[in-house]
């Protein structure tokens, strides 16, 4: 990326981004997790109308069993998703949600104590729920845009907050958007997101870029590729690329058929160091991981 891009005040943060994530850990309820090395987030949809897996684990038991096979295979975060966000999906209230989740939460921390469990909603209702049954993080897609209360609620609770980059509203969320510059559109909006997370009081935060959220498949590739350059170091990065389609479409594969070629995109954004990588498919990212751990690639 060359630096005539970027204005002043952005040149000048270069040199903070090529010390790439000086940060070491978050507090999940006052549990310190190490981010030295990369977190893999196993996806747990509860949702029947998820693109790839819909239906497959929305039972207690069906979710406890994926939940124990994604821990054994190196998981250390379950993100559990009560609503599906993929195009035409359908559209739930928080209290939807709330009934959807029932005591799923309160189950798995009881059956697996050691688990993170990030909860995947953008309604502050649902993050209350989730608190009081024992959450650990906020994975809110909507970047507080689909609901005022967001950020307070994230305030209040203290927990770590994941600030996704988003189209401005839930009718608009999957509109392609093509940027002038993609890195440079991210990160204005990371800057202003987390400043005002910052100012109240929100201390854990986590970018996500939104993979898979109205970007054309060339500018989610541009950030593929020059991923360490968002958010100029300051806050650890999540990746969520698993089965979306900017893979598969223009390979002419299906969402299930594209795990060599996501190991790929992980090996690449670990190497510029992203910190969390949330995956469908936790054995492979694993061995990715580990490959990634060892330096022998």
């Amino acid at each position: 990326m060359s630096n005539h891009n970027l204005s002043g005040s952005q040149v000048s943060s270069l040199s903070d981004t090529l010390n790439l994530q000086t940060f070491n850990s978050i507090n999940c309820n006052g549990r310190l997790v190490d981010l030295s090395f990369p977190k893999i987030m196993g996806i747990l949809n509860l949702t029947p109308d998820s693109f790839s897996d819909g239906g497959k684990f929305n039972t207690e038991k069906s979710a406890l069993e994926q939940t124990y096979k994604m821990l054994k295979e190196g998981a250390e975060i379950i993100d559990i998703g009560p609503q599906s966000t993929r195009p035409n999906a359908e559209f739930l209230s928080a209290e939807e949600e709330i009934k959807r989740i029932g005591g799923m939460i309160s189950s798995i921390k009881k059956e697996f104590p050691e688990a993170l469990i990030s909860l995947d909603t953008f309604y502050a209702e649902t993050v209350r729920f989730g608190f009081n049954e024992g959450i650990d993080i906020i994975n809110d897609i909507s970047g507080g845009h689909y609901d005022a209360n967001m950020f307070d609620i994230a305030a209040e609770t203290k927990l770590p907050y994941i600030l996704m980059h988003v189209n401005p509203s839930y009718e608009m969320m999957h509109d392609k958007i093509k940027f002038a510059d993609i890195l440079l559109s991210v990160n204005q909006y990371f800057s202003e997101k987390t400043n005002e997370l910052l100012s109240k009081g929100v201390k854990d935060i986590i970018l996500d870029p939104g993979f898979g959220f109205g970007k054309t498949v060339e500018d989610q590739m541009k950030m593929i590729d020059e991923v360490k350059y968002l958010g100029f170091g300051k806050f650890p990065l999540l990746i969520g690329i698993s089965r979306k389609s900017f893979i598969y479409k223009p390979l002419g594969k299906s969402p299930l058929d594209i795990n060599e070629e996501t190991q790929k995109l992980h090996l690449k954004v670990l190497q510029q160091g992203a910190k969390i990588l949330r995956v469908h498919d936790v054995a492979e990212a694993r061995k990715t991981v580990d490959l990634f751990k060892s330096g022998s690639f």
